[in-house]
């Protein structure tokens, strides 16, 4: 289990912080926070392969726009809650809590609105793989190493349990996809890795053996390629 988790914190090396718009305090802060944002869209937009260098600027761009959506949304959150503790600091606690909620709310339903139209815009340019190319760049490609962990873990699962544990792992990534950081991408991503632990527990594995089965045939692979040199 010990290299299952090195693999995917490997993976953190690729993280896009979220910057707060509003926390800003000059046009230094963010040429840089859009120039990251840039680059982390031109290394996803690369992974396609598209020749038409038009339509892979494009491609940039929605990305792009996309990241600083996102980051724009949380932003006003972040704002609206530091306004409201500010406004009730000594009122009830209980309205307090309400109001806060609401606010998260709103902020759901903004998402998921944005969500949709990302998807549909690249739906109109790509096909259904290299969409799927995109969310793993977003996501930090956590998707496809833990389902390829799970299998080199577990050498015995049948088809329906990994059909059970890619569907789980797809449905991580659509919401890690509007995480606001890295931690909170992979923080989708630990729970349900923490659902798929549990369900393949219940189906009577013993998942510390084979983690640590995992991890002696790692070392004596290793090894024997260290013999053949």
């Amino acid at each position: 289990m010990k290299v299952f988790l090195v693999q995917v914190a490997a993976i953190l090396l690729f993280s896009l912080p979220c910057y707060s718009q509003g926390n800003a305090t000059d046009k230094d802060k963010d040429a840089v926070y859009n120039k990251m944002i840039d680059t982390r869209a031109q290394k996803i937009v690369t992974t396609l392969s598209i020749p038409d260098s038009a339509k892979s600027t494009l491609l940039k761009d929605i990305i792009a726009t996309q990241y600083k959506n996102l980051n724009s949304i949380y932003a006003s959150r972040d704002l609206q809650i530091k306004t409201i503790k500010e406004k009730q600091a000594n009122g009830n606690k209980d309205s307090l809590n309400t109001a806060i909620d609401k606010i998260k709310e709103g902020t759901v339903a903004q998402i998921a609105v944005l969500h949709k139209n990302f998807i549909s815009q690249l739906s109109n340019k790509l096909i259904p793989t290299q969409v799927d190319q995109v969310k793993n760049g977003m996501t930090y490609n956590v998707l496809n190493v833990t389902y390829n962990g799970y299998n080199q873990m577990i050498r015995t699962l049948t088809d329906p349990q990994k059909k059970q544990i890619m569907a789980w792992l797809t449905e991580a990534r659509e919401q890690a996809m509007d995480a606001e950081s890295s931690e909170k991408k992979h923080g989708v991503f630990g729970k349900y890795k923490g659902r798929i632990n549990n369900y393949l527990s219940a189906a009577g594995y013993n998942l510390k053996k084979e983690g640590d089965d995992w991890e002696k045939r790692i070392k004596e692979e290793a090894a024997s390629k260290k013999k053949a040199q």
